[in-house]
């Protein structure tokens, strides 16, 4: 009666089978702690998975971008006394990509909206790095260092923002879930911890290339998703399992071909 209230709708049957197959997949088992997962050889590449793009949602820059927006609007000719309530509206961009990510996220897909993001992400850290360079050079440059920031801002909630936090719920079963999230929640305020704390030295280190290892991360994570991570789009718990279940126990034969678990125990045999 409550999924109905939720759903709006009474047919369930679907999500109901869903929910009833991976009862029966872990029955028997208890929540696992954070430390087990990382032992669990059966959710290596689950556990990789959360790890580098939990990591990557605050060491891609994006906070960072908020350090430079008062300059930028400056720069740019915004009255001072305007300039927290622009900054304001940069926020306000991310709230309103973000939520919208999860409307269309069941039809875009996961990895095209982490793809996307990075990708773009990359690219505007480079417009954006020079930009900064020329700023004093050329009359208009701040207005694209502007445009910059509010385009970064926008790439990160319409991909990364909305699609990282429901990654867990789909690619651990009910007994990891819990201790999952944990790992993600840790690592986003130890990372939200290290850039704030790093990123006054990378400014007077690199001065306007400062974006560069913000770059890095982007373009590492945008390669991780497109080799690693699979579609969980339209996907059922035990489906995506079965995904990673294949990568985390893929073995390597003499005659050079990979195994899953049950073909080498059948073949040993």
């Amino acid at each position: 009666a409550a999924l109905q209230k939720l759903r709006g709708t009474s047919d369930l049957s679907a999500e109901l089978e869903e929910m009833l197959a991976e009862q029966a997949a872990v029955r028997g088992q208890r929540a696992k702690n954070p430390w087990e997962l990382f032992q669990n050889p059966a959710l290596r590449w689950q556990l990789v998975s959360i790890v580098v793009l939990s990591s990557a949602m605050q060491l891609c820059g994006n906070d960072s971008m908020y350090f430079y927006a008062a300059y930028v609007f400056q720069e740019a000719g915004i009255p001072q006394d305007k300039i927290p309530y622009v900054v304001i509206g940069t926020g306000s961009c991310e709230l309103i990509t973000s939520v919208t990510c999860n409307m269309i996220i069941d039809y875009a897909g996961r990895r095209p909206l982490l793809l996307g993001g990075y990708i773009f992400m990359a690219g505007w850290a480079i417009v954006f790095m020079v930009a900064l360079s020329q700023q004093t050079q050329i009359s208009w440059m701040p207005y694209l260092s502007m445009a910059c920031i509010f385009a970064y801002i926008l790439s990160f909630g319409i991909g990364p923002a909305g699609v990282t936090g429901v990654l867990p719920t789909e690619v651990f079963d009910q007994m990891s879930r819990p201790a999952a999230y944990m790992i993600c929640g840790s690592l986003l305020w130890f990372n939200l911890f290290l850039v704030g704390t790093a990123f006054p030295f990378i400014v007077k280190s690199l001065a306007h290339f400062c974006y560069i290892p913000f770059l890095v991360v982007c373009v590492c994570t945008a390669l991780y998703v497109w080799f690693f991570l699979p579609e969980t789009k339209g996907k059922s718990f035990l489906e995506i399992s079965e995904e990673f279940r294949k990568r985390n126990f893929r073995t390597k034969t003499r005659a050079g071909f990979y195994k899953g678990p049950e073909e080498i125990k059948t073949t040993t045999l």
